[in-house]
C-alpha cells in the first residue's frame, strides 16, 4: 500500500523536475538547489516513506518498491510528459530505478552519489567485505536495538556537518526515529531486489544521465564508476572539496553542474 505522500514545489519555471532526497532527510533539503536554479524549473520534491510529513512504510514487501511507487504517483500528478529527475544518495537510487524501469517517463536523470552498492559488489569481490567492516558499528547498534548509537555511527560515516553532539537535539531525534530506514534499504541497495543487474536492464535507461560525486566522499568513486560503466549515455562530474552531502552543503555548486547538463538535454 502506498502511504500518504507529502510533496512540495520550488520555483515556477516552465520545465518540471522531480527531486528525491537522501535517507534521514526530507523534501525541504532541495530548497538551496531550487533557489540556485532560479526560474528555470518547477521542482517537485516529496518526502520518502517514514520521512517528513509522508506516511510510514507498512513493512510489507520491499521498502524501496514503496519509495519508487510514491515517486511514480508524484510524477502522475505532474503530468504525462517526460520529466527531468534528480536524486541524492538513497533518493538517487530511486531516480536510477525510475530511469531503468520507466524510461519513457524520464527526460534525463541526475544522481548525486547513489548508494546502490550492488553493481560494485558484483564487480569487485573486495568491496562487500570492506564495506561491511567499515559499517560494523552501525550494524552492531541496530542489532542491539540501540537506535541512537546506530544514528551516531551512520552520521559519522556519511555526514560532513557538525559532530553528533553538536547537532540540535530535534535533528538528532529525527534521525534516531528513522534509522531503521537504512537497514530496510538493504534488500535493494545491496541485494538488488529489483533485478536491475540482469542483462539488458541498464540499457533501458537510454536518456542522458549525470552522475555526480564529491572527491571527499568515502565510497562514492567506486560506486559511481560501477554504475557509469553500465549506463549507455552518462556524464560524470566530481566536486573537489565536497563530500556525500553535496546537494545540502554546496547547493549552488551542484545546481550549476546540473543546469549545464540540463541545458544540453
Amino acid at each position: 500500500m502506498i502511504p500518504h505522500i507529502h510533496a512540495r514545489t520550488f520555483g515556477s519555471g516552465p520545465r518540471p523536475a522531480l527531486a528525491i532526497h537522501c535517507s534521514l532527510g526530507h523534501s525541504g533539503v532541495w530548497r538551496g538547489v531550487a533557489q540556485s536554479m532560479g526560474d528555470r524549473l518547477t521542482l517537485y520534491a516529496y518526502d520518502l516513506p517514514n520521512h517528513g510529513k509522508s506516511g510510514d512504510w507498512d513493512g510489507q514487501g520491499v521498502m524501496h518498491d514503496t519509495a519508487t511507487a510514491m515517486a511514480l504517483r508524484v510524477m502522475d500528478d505532474i503530468g504525462t510528459e517526460p520529466i527531468d529527475i534528480i536524486g541524492h544518495s538513497f533518493g538517487a537510487t530511486v531516480a536510477l530505478r525510475l530511469a531503468i524501469e520507466h524510461a519513457p517517463r524520464v527526460r534525463s536523470v541526475a544522481m548525486y552519489e547513489p548508494v546502490y552498492f550492488a553493481p560494485i559488489i558484483a564487480d569487485d569481490p573486495d568491496f562487500g567485505p570492506n564495506y561491511k567492516r567499515d559499517t560494523t558499528d552501525f550494524d552492531a547498534a541496530i542489532d542491539a536495538g540501540d537506535t541512537e548509537a546506530a544514528a551516531r555511527a551512520f552520521n559519522r560515516a556519511w555526514a560532513e556537518g557538525p559532530a553528533w553532539d553538536n547537532i540540535p537535539a530535534q535533528s538528532r531525534a529525527y534521525m534516531v526515529d528513522r534509522i531503521h530506514f537504512v537497514r530496510h534499504s538493504a534488500p535493494f541497495l545491496i541485494d538488488d531486489s529489483a533485478g536491475l543487474l540482469a542483462p539488458g536492464r541498464f540499457e533501458q535507461a537510454s536518456m542522458p544521465a549525470l552522475l555526480m560525486g564529491g572527491a571527499a566522499s568515502r565510497w562514492a568513486a567506486p560506486v559511481n564508476d560501477a554504475i557509469a560503466r553500465r549506463l549507455p549515455r552518462v556524464t560524470s562530474h566530481v566536486f573537489d572539496g565536497v563530500g556525500h552531502m553535496g546537494p545540502i552543503t554546496h547547493p549552488d555548486t551542484v545546481a550549476q553542474v546540473w543546469h549545464t547538463f540540463l541545458s544540453a538535454v
